[in-house]
Parts: structure tokens; C-alpha cells; sequence
């Protein structure tokens, strides 16, 4: 029998079994979403909005289906997508200040938990709405005071004064055990992709970067991870040596994972400096 043949009916049977199963073929494929860039005090940020930055999960909304921004569909509650609109929605599932492994662990899993009805979907951005970034707000305002929803919250955005009103704001989300802050420019249409027209503020910088070797330990470490080989979206590539637990380091993060580090500045040949381990993303 034609091997394409069989292929194919291969094919048509996993189709069908998802239909029946009432599940669809989604394959999964990167966002192409708005990235901050670090901020420097070069910038004038006067009249730019500010807003806290939440650490969550990033959740894409495409008018269909909730997504991690590498496009892997999400399955929450039918009742936490209530009223979604049939526009773009861009925003962070949140629960609260230092809980990002509770709400990672919950709507990264396949089957829907109670957990969901601590998560909330925090919008910062209406993708490909036309006009500057307060009338993209407004639209997904307007949506949900018309069609009302528990678990959704437009960010607050705060209208930057200067410099030392961008600090004292900084400060005081430090202050409640906040990540951070974003910054950005309200008065261009939208656009995607990474932008010196959208900031972040922290006062640890960190940076995520993909597994490309683990290495075996030395010494005390003998039988275990001894650091990670990291490939920077820039190309760069060095090895992650500290901030691991020893359960991290019998247990290590996979190639292609994906993982978050502190780091404080660069080294000339754009290395990221004291590098220090902070946790896999799964998202």
C-alpha cells in the first residue's frame, strides 16, 4: 500500500478523533507581541503612561483562544473567558505580588483547577486596534462595561511627569514587592515586536535565555548539573553557572527550555555580568 496513502488516512483519523473528543488541531506558533526594552535615563519618558509591570503568565487573546505568547493554547474555565470579545486582547494572568509558581502552575495545566478563581487577566494593550494606546484601552474598556467580566482588569496607566516621578513610582511598587514598572510612549499606533518606545523599569534587570547544553558538575558537584549553556535572543551564548538549588541541579532544566536570570550590566563582549539563576519558564 502507497506509503502517502496511509499517511494521510493516519492524518484524517487524528483529526476525527479530536473532533469527536471535541478538541481541534491547534499547533502552536510564537506571537509576535510588543517587548520592552531596559530603560535609560537618556529617554524622556515626560507624558509617557506608566504602569506597574504584574509577574505572571503573559496570556494573547486572539479572539478565540487564550495563549501563552509562544502561542500554546491555554485552557481556562468556560466561565473565566465570559464575554471575551472578538478583537485582540494582550495582557498578564495575575494573582498576586510574588506568586508567580502558583499561577504558572495553574493555568499551564491541561486540565482547569479551582485555582483559576484566584487569576485574573490583566490587559495592558488592544493588538492591531487602530488609533494611539489610550484609544486602544478604551476599546476594550468600553467592551467590558458592556459585557462584564470578574476576571478582567484594564492596568492603571499613570501619566509620567519626569524622571523623578517615574523613580517615586518605581519606589513605592518596590515598596508593596512589585516587579517592576513599564513606561510608554501613548501616542504611536500600535506595532509589535521589540521597541525603544516601551520600557521597563527594575531594580534587579533579568533576561531570559534558551538552554543549549547542560553541563556536567565538577567536584561537590560531581553527578549533577554544574551549569547551563544559554543562547541570548542576540545570538550570544555563555554558560549559567550560579543561583541553582541542588534539586535544580540533579533535576535540570531540558535543551530548548527556556530560562529566567538576574544579571547587573554587560561585559564588552555583551555577556551578561554576575548571572545568577532564577527560575524555568514555562510559558
Amino acid at each position: 500500500m502507497n506509503r502517502g496513502y496511509l499517511v494521510t488516512r493516519f492524518f484524517i483519523f487524528f483529526i476525527l478523533v479530536l473532533v469527536i473528543q471535541g478538541g481541534s488541531p491547534v499547533f502552536a506558533q510564537n506571537v509576535n507581541l510588543q517587548k520592552p526594552m531596559v530603560y535609560s535615563k537618556q529617554t524622556d519618558i515626560t507624558n509617557w503612561f506608566m504602569s506597574e509591570k504584574l509577574d505572571g503568565v503573559r496570556g494573547y487573546w486572539d479572539g478565540a483562544n487564550l495563549m501563552t505568547r509562544k502561542g500554546n493554547v491555554l485552557n481556562p474555565p468556560q466561565w473565566f473567558l465570559k464575554n471575551f470579545p472578538p478583537f485582540e486582547l494582550d495582557g498578564e494572568l495575575w494573582s498576586s505580588r510574588n506568586s508567580f509558581e502558583f499561577i504558572q502552575s495553574t493555568v499551564l495545566t491541561e486540565k482547569p483547577s479551582d485555582s483559576w478563581k484566584k487569576i485574573t487577566f490583566n490587559i495592558f494593550e488592544v493588538p492591531n486596534a487602530k488609533g494611539d494606546f489610550p484609544t486602544r484601552l478604551q476599546k476594550a474598556t468600553k467592551w467590558f462595561e458592556e459585557h462584564p467580566n470578574n476576571h478582567t482588569r484594564i492596568i492603571p496607566q499613570i501619566v509620567c511627569g519626569n524622571d523623578k516621578h517615574l523613580q517615586l513610582f518605581v519606589d513605592e511598587i518596590e515598596l508593596r514587592g512589585g516587579e517592576g514598572v513599564i513606561v510608554k510612549d501613548p501616542r504611536l499606533d500600535y506595532h509589535a515586536g521589540r521597541s525603544p518606545h516601551i520600557l521597563k523599569i527594575k531594580k534587579d534587570n533579568d533576561m531570559e535565555g534558551k538552554v543549549v547544553a547542560v553541563n556536567p558538575g565538577k567536584g561537590k558537584l560531581t553527578g549533577m548539573m554544574g551549569s547551563l549553556t544559554l543562547a541570548l535572543e542576540n545570538g550570544i551564548t555563555f554558560k549559567l553557572g550560579t543561583g541553582f538549588s541542588e534539586k535544580t541541579r540533579k533535576h535540570p532544566p531540558q535543551k530548548e527550555t527556556i530560562v529566567t536570570f538576574k544579571y547587573y550590566g554587560f561585559s564588552k563582549n555583551g555577556v551578561p555580568k554576575f548571572a545568577s539563576f532564577m527560575r524555568i519558564r514555562k510559558d
